[in-house]
């Protein structure tokens, strides 16, 4: 294949990991939206998207359970 890349595939998409780091930096949701120049309704999507991936409820969960894993680091 090529191309390919080797190794485990990483738990959150680029976009994903982007909105998660502006996170841990206390920003809001419509601050995160202007800066990554995509809608609040979209942030909100990924944020959700990773929680129901790391299986948890809240924000402040995902953002420790990504810790946890070495996925985020603050």
């Amino acid at each position: 294949m090529k191309g390919a890349e080797f190794g485990p595939k990483p738990l959150l998409t680029k976009r994903e990991r982007e909105v998660f780091e502006l996170l841990v930096q206390d920003k809001t949701t419509r601050e995160i939206a202007q800066q990554l120049f995509i809608s609040e309704k979209t942030v909100r999507n990924h944020i959700s998207n990773t929680m129901q991936k790391l299986g948890v409820k809240g924000r402040s969960q995902a953002v420790i359970e990504l810790i946890r894993l070495g996925e985020l680091e603050i």
